[in-house]
């Protein structure tokens, strides 16, 4: 797969008047940049969704995957991200098979965005039944691993640092040992850039969990389980949904993570299944 991803830092200067102790300072502030995002599929503009434009190409290829319009990395050809003025486009040129199946898709959608149930036009379209994912030895316990976890994310949150206004999605070995971080405005496309880093350098989404600085929605859930992410871990809360879908995956899911601690919302699904 040929990638001709062109970057940029994720932030501008803005003019700013910092308020304090009733004295005004003009100087100027980081902002992280938020733009809409075009991801064309073999020519076709397939959805639009704001994100931070870096990381363009992990992002439109763990899209394609998290999204079910390929089934594997290998099924993506070529992948080009370009940089407008005010906006960016992703060009993906995928397996013709896949191809054919999305545009049947596209009969039923109006077209998704990245925020979930976006451009559905019907209850019956909403697929909400994840794949059972494998079973995997996870470490036991958990605790020492996700407290390593916590503890490591906020050294590799270098946009977050410089704005205070990006979610985070982290790799972490079973140990707990963060080894690779993507940001965006959007927790949804932090996680597809993960992802489709992940994908594109052959990783064994078997191998450790994904700790993400945000709450755990459906849909965070829901892309962790179709490519057989065994764990995931959120510094904030879940939703009954999210909860309800990870059961049914089978796929371990735990919240309020801090280094002295965390909240297991699938532990006896998953203990049934003979896992940490």
């Amino acid at each position: 797969m040929e990638d001709n991803t062109q970057e940029r830092v994720g932030y501008q200067r803005r003019p700013i008047i910092r308020h304090h102790d009733g004295v005004a300072l003009p100087c100027t502030d980081l902002v992280a940049e938020e733009i809409p995002v075009a991801i064309v599929i073999n020519g076709i503009s397939h959805a639009v969704m704001m994100a931070t434009p870096c990381d363009l190409a992990s992002l439109a290829v763990g899209f394609a995957l998290t999204e079910s319009i390929v089934e594997r990395v290998a099924e993506i050809y070529e992948v080009e991200a370009h940089q407008l003025q005010n906006a960016a486009e992703v060009q993906l040129e995928i397996a013709a098979e896949r191809f054919m199946r999305m545009k049947e898709r596209r009969r039923a959608l109006a077209g998704r965005t990245g925020c979930g149930v976006c451009g559905i036009e019907s209850l019956a379209l909403l697929d909400l039944e994840p794949q059972l994912i494998a079973a995997v030895d996870l470490p036991d316990p958990i605790g020492p691993a996700i407290a390593r976890a916590a503890s490591e994310l906020p050294g590799f949150q270098s946009l977050m640092h410089e704005t205070g206004c990006v979610h985070a999605a982290a790799w972490c070995d079973q140990g707990g040992a963060v080894l690779r971080v993507f940001e965006d405005v959007g927790r949804h496309n932090a996680l597809d850039k993960l992802v489709g880093s992940l994908c594109m350098d052959r990783g064994d989404m078997r191998a450790g969990f994904v700790f993400l600085s945000s709450r755990a929605s459906y849909e965070l859930v829901m892309k962790a389980a179709r490519v057989g992410i065994p764990m995931l871990a959120t510094i904030s809360a879940p939703t009954t949904l999210a909860i309800d879908i990870a059961r049914q995956a089978g796929l371990k899911l735990v919240s309020f993570c801090r280094a002295d601690g965390f909240v297991d919302y699938t532990a006896a699904i998953y203990s049934s299944r003979g896992g940490a």
